[in-house]
Parts: C-alpha cells; structure tokens; sequence
C-alpha cells in the first residue's frame, strides 16, 4: 500500500510555514493521543503516522529531501521516515519523545508520567495542589502523595542481584547508550535497544525490580507554597520525580498551583477588591463600615454622603504580597447601593414623603434628572419635524 503524503497526514500544504505546522500537529496530536483513545488501535496508528511525518518534516533538511525525493529519502538503510518501527510508545527517541516536549514542555502525560528518556534519566512528575486565597495571600506547607518509581533497595538502585559487580558494558553500544543508523540521507542517533540506554548490561537482574533498578511506590512530599503565588504557578522540584534507570539520575517534579475562589475577595494581580453592599440611607447620608482584609484583620471606611453604585475606596498596601517580595498590592472596597425590599408601613410612608418631596423639584437626582431633562428635550425635537 502507497503511504500517504505526510503534509496530508498533518493537514497543511506544502508550502505551510514552520509555525503553522506545528500548531496543526499539535491539535492533531492532541486528539490521537494515546491517553485520549485508550485501546483505540486505529488512533494508535494514526498518532504513529502522525509522528513519523511531522519527525520528517520539522527538520529543514529532511523536509528538503521530502519535497525533492518523497518518500524514497528514507527508504534507504530501512526504517521508514523518520524511522518509527514496532511499538512508537515504547522506549527509544524520536517524535513520541518529541510531543511531550513540545505539547508539555517536558513534563508529564497521563497520569503525571511519562516514557524513559533516552539516557535512562527518570521521567519527569507533575501533580496539582489547592490552596485558600488566604493561604496564597501567606504562604504555606502542602503534603502531598505522589506515585511513583524509586530507587530498588534491594539491589540500591542498579538493578543487578548482589549489587554492580554483576553489570557488565553493553557490547551493543560500547556503554554510550546510543547507537547510529544510516536512513536514507540521514544518520540518525537512537537509544540502544540492548541496554535501553544505560550503557550496562546485567548478568543476574534484581530479583525485586527484574532488573530496572526501580520499583513503583507513593512518596509523600512537603511542598512550600510562597506568599504571593498565582493561580496556574507552577512550582519546580529538582530530582523529586520518578528515578532513573538503573543509578540514573531521577526526574523533577512540577507542582502546579490552583487557588480556590474566595467568597468575599476577587484578587487581579496583587490587588484585592471587595464588594460592600450599602443601604440606600448609608449611601445618601454617608456611613463607616468595617470590611475585612485578607490578612485577616479589619478596615474602617468612611463612605461619604452621596455615594453611588460603582464607587470604590483604595486602600493602599492591604492587597496581595508581591512573590518573593516585601511589596503588597492595594484594596479596593467597590460599593454597590441596594434599593430596599419587603418595606413596613412606616417605611414606605417615609419613601413615599421622600418622594414627594423630591418631584417637587429638588436637586437630590442629579443624575436622574438630567437625564430626562434630556429624554424632554429629545421628544420635543421630534415634535418639531
């Protein structure tokens, strides 16, 4: 069977620029993951496809041979185009390695985990952990579980019985944990498959992790979440993700950050805004009101009389603490008049004298009454048509 164009396979013509390539490949990408079509053997193909063309085509001189030669630039030495063969899931290089870079910045898949990396260095981790707005607004310490590989004890990591006495160099790779192969015009580096990039070979596995060297546990970690931090922050911590391959070096772990909504403050930056509903009385004959700070203490502010919906108080230095910072944001206090409900008799005959009062022709409304002084003057020029 003819294989398909691999511009058709990323959906974009031919002449389509580096960028465009890349965004179509990843929307395609995104949607064949394995991850999002588990057991789903024809999305398994599509996404080898998928990687086998955009592992051809992101690199400019194998797209130069492409759009000269087709698909004979790779056939020969074997090894289709950018030479996928088997399981594209296992370990190894090439563009299944490529998606989480690209897609994740190198951090993790389903699960917070992904494939071995090449030099047998442990895969990076990624987790979420929620915190209060009050305790973003202080700082805190999370306990987390995450689960993942740990170094064997058994055999302390180098996954031989007994130790490395009973690890030899891998004669595939001569240790370096690499190996070449011609494809078409290309030489391509690849993962050794004897040794699966460790260098060494084991005689005798450890009976416990069968020779990988690490074996699969929850770890609890404490994670020190800074005063300041964001909402989407993402926090780094170096080696504390899965461990390497045989002694390899171990993986970091990302935490990201998600802070809960608060049912009185909304924070934008390093402010803080809240919402003070008045009764009309306090805002037309003015009023104190105490509101709460995020840092847990209390705020006088005087409302003057007059005050209107939408008019807001600063409060300078009582907002949110600049990460790694002594600088804080400030506070506004957003005032919003509510017009009385469910009135008793004697409310509403003192409303009622209110009212009269004023349609006698006061300058309490200013604004109400401009307005259709406004909405008179505009029906008296239709009048006049």
């Amino acid at each position: 069977m003819a294989k398909r164009d691999y511009y058709e396979i990323i959906g974009v013509a031919r002449d389509a620029s580096d960028d465009d390539m890349k965004k179509a490949y990843r929307s395609q990408a995104m949607k064949l993951h394995p991850d999002r079509n588990p057991g789903d053997a024809k999305a398994e193909a599509a996404f080898k496809d998928l990687n086998e063309a955009y592992d051809a085509l992101k690199d400019p001189e194998k797209r130069a041979a492409y759009d000269r030669f087709g698909h004979a630039a790779f056939e020969q030495g074997g090894g289709g185009g950018g030479g996928f063969q088997g399981n594209p899931f296992g370990g190894g290089g090439g563009g299944f390695a490529d998606i989480f870079e690209e897609m994740f910045g190198g951090a993790a898949g389903r699960g917070g985990q992904r494939g071995g990396r090449p030099n047998g260095r442990g895969s990076d981790l990624r987790t979420v952990v929620e915190v209060s707005l009050e305790e973003a607004f202080a700082g805190v310490r999370k306990t987390i579980r995450v689960p993942t590989s740990v170094a064997c004890e058994s055999c302390s990591g180098s996954g031989a019985e007994g130790g490395t006495a009973n690890a030899s160099t891998c004669g595939t790779c001569q240790g370096q944990g690499k190996v070449r192969q011609q494809q078409g015009f290309f030489l391509i580096e690849r993962t050794c498959p004897t040794c699966g990039g460790a260098g060494r070979t084991i005689k005798n596995p450890c009976k416990v992790c069968q020779g990988a060297g690490r074996v699969q546990r929850e770890r609890t970690l404490n994670v020190q979440v800074p005063a300041g931090v964001e909402d989407g922050t993402r926090i780094r911590l170096t080696g504390e993700g899965e461990a390497g391959m045989r002694g390899a070096p171990a993986g970091d772990l990302y935490v990201d950050v998600g802070v809960k909504a608060h049912p009185l403050f909304q924070r934008d930056g390093n402010n803080i805004y809240v919402r003070v509903p008045l009764r009309m009385t306090q805002a037309a004959l003015g009023a104190a009101v105490e509101v709460p700070s995020i840092d847990g203490g209390k705020q006088r502010v005087t409302i003057p009389a007059g005050t209107q919906t939408g008019d807001q108080f600063r409060l300078r230095g009582k907002g949110f603490v600049v990460l790694r910072s002594a600088a804080r944001g400030d506070m506004y206090v957003q005032v919003s008049v509510e017009t009385p409900q469910n009135l008793n008799p004697k409310q509403r005959e003192l409303l009622e004298a209110f009212e009269a009062e004023a349609v006698k022709g006061g300058k309490s409304s200013p604004e109400h009454e401009g307005f259709f002084a406004k909405v008179k003057e505009f029906f008296d020029g239709l009048g006049g048509r």
